[in-house]
Parts: C-alpha cells; sequence; structure tokens
C-alpha cells in the first residue's frame, strides 16, 4: 500500500492506496474515528465502501446496489435481487 498521508479539507486523512492482487484499486482515509474508512473500485466496474461508522454500499457498476447501516441492522437494495 501507498504510504500518502495527505490532509484534505474533506474531513479525513488519506492514509494510502493501491492495486490488490485481483487489480481492484483500493483507497484507505481517516476520519478521527474509531474505525477508518476505505474503499474499492474493481476492475469489473463495481465498488465497495466500508465507512467509520460500520455501514457498507455496494454497487455492481450497472444494475444492483445495496446498503447495510451500522451494525448490519438493516439492509436496503436496489434493482434487480442478486
Amino acid at each position: 500500500m501507498a504510504d500518502n498521508n495527505d490532509s484534505n479539507s474533506g474531513g479525513f486523512t488519506h492514509i494510502g492506496h493501491g492495486t490488490n492482487s485481483q487489480g481492484n484499486h483500493f483507497c484507505v482515509r481517516d476520519y478521527g474515528k474509531s474505525e477508518p474508512g476505505y474503499h474499492y473500485s474493481n476492475r469489473d466496474g463495481s465498488y465497495y465502501y466500508k465507512n467509520p461508522d460500520g455501514s457498507t454500499y455496494f454497487n455492481n457498476g450497472s444494475d444492483f446496489a445495496k446498503y447495510t447501516s451500522p451494525g448490519g441492522h438493516t439492509t436496503k437494495t436496489f434493482g434487480p435481487s442478486k
């Protein structure tokens, strides 16, 4: 992982980014919370966010998205069920 500690006016510090063994790009950010946030932009066009509050968001890049609230208590899906 690259070690870029850039401050950002968006309320986070950029911890690092890189490409994993599957060729997917990732970025890790510190929002000053107990957990960092990160996201993946995948080679297939999909993307995934893990937020500092524990919520997640996945989008397959075309017709499906899924949001899960902190703690996994609420899940909302958009588009065809997959």
